[in-house]
């Protein structure tokens, strides 16, 4: 199952709107027959691949998947189907489909008279496919805000020099990120501030992703280096914004926020996952970050920090709706690792647990 697992790691970023999944066939001796991971949205699924690979060893042995296998036909035929078709006699998956479409297969293996495992290694399967299911459990994509700032939380000097706080190992890192994504979302500011380009760059085969800006007033300039042709673009912005100076740009016109600041961030997010976007990166600035913060649209955060002091200059996050210290959004430190100079911390939503009934009440 370890092995499926890192098998489905390697198209993160290239399956939207589909999961990233493993798969190892074990024949009736357990020895290792076939591996697949699913590819690309369209293309066969993770478990016939390892089928076709394995061939007739695959009958009576036993397919180890890290997500349970589908149970509907769409684009490609039910995996379940096909395991059932293959003679396969025992199939282990770590994670349950949560979505409505293609949950099932457990039960469709089970009724076919296959032996039917579950949980082995879900951690680490769920782990690595946290985007796909967060999107096919929350009904919008995953978000995970991305941020480089100094020591003291910093991410531009007082003069609004920015370029550059991390090192190259961080930025490499995030080219990284970017490849995973489907989408890179950043705002009007960053992109008059720091006229950045979004695109995946020094990754080989890397599959692009969409660059969103969100622009509410529609200030981006024809010329603006995320319009080239590199990658996909699309501009979000207002529902009254001008955009006569955008012919052929893809825009989307989209409600206000309802304090009228900025763009309201779950239709974003539903546009997005429209779109079949189901990972998203958002990589600034600070005031679209408290956006997101603000609706609870932040899944993981992951930080760059340099040894640095800057003392004055724009902080990492802005206004997100938090007025007391009791109403701090608290995190859990899932991550550390040095990087050059830098450090990486990444950190998630802290869940709250249950309070114990009061035993005197």
């Amino acid at each position: 199952m370890r092995r499926a697992v890192a098998l489905s790691a390697r198209a993160l970023g290239d399956t939207a709107p589909n999961p990233v999944v493993g798969c190892v066939i074990l024949d009736t001796s357990g020895a290792v027959v076939g591996e697949g991971w699913h590819r690309r949205a369209g293309g066969p699924h993770a478990e016939v691949h390892a089928l076709t690979a394995a061939g007739p060893l695959a009958r009576g042995g036993t397919a180890l998947v890290t997500l349970e296998p589908c149970n509907h036909t769409g684009r490609t035929g039910p995996c379940a189907q096909a395991l059932i078709e293959a003679g396969i006699a025992r199939v282990v998956f770590a994670v349950a489909d949560p979505s409505p479409t293609a949950a099932g297969g457990a039960a469709t293996l089970r009724a076919a008279g296959v032996e039917v495992e579950s949980g082995l290694l879900a951690a680490e399967a769920e782990a690595v496919n946290v985007a796909w299911l967060t999107s096919a459990r929350k009904g919008r994509p995953f978000v995970r805000w991305k941020y480089g700032a100094t020591l003291d939380g910093r991410i531009a000097a007082a003069d609004g020099t920015s370029r550059w706080i991390t090192s190259a190992e961080s930025r490499s890192d995030v080219h990284r990120l970017r490849a995973e994504a489907d989408a890179v979302v950043v705002g009007s500011g960053t992109l008059i501030a720091d006229d950045p380009h979004l695109a995946v760059r020094g990754i080989e085969g890397a599959t692009q992703p969409l660059r969103v800006v969100v622009d509410t007033r529609a200030r981006i300039a024809p010329t603006a280096p995320v319009l080239d042709d590199t990658a996909p673009t699309l501009v979000a912005v207002g529902k009254d914004a001008d955009t006569a100076h955008l012919p052929g740009v893809d825009t989307v016109r989209l409600p206000y926020a309802a304090d009228g600041a900025g763009l309201d961030i779950s239709a974003l997010l539903a546009e997005l996952h429209a779109r079949g976007v189901r990972s998203v990166l958002l990589e600034g600035g600070p005031t679209l970050a408290g956006a997101f913060v603000a609706a609870g649209a932040v899944d993981t955060v992951t930080a760059y920090l340099a040894p640095a002091l800057l003392g004055a200059g724009k902080a990492a996050l802005a206004e997100a709706g938090i007025g007391t210290i009791a109403d701090a959004l608290r995190l859990d430190v899932t991550d550390v690792t040095r990087l050059g100079p830098d450090l990486r911390v990444t950190a998630v939503p802290t869940v709250p647990t249950a309070t114990a009934p009061d035993e005197e009440s």
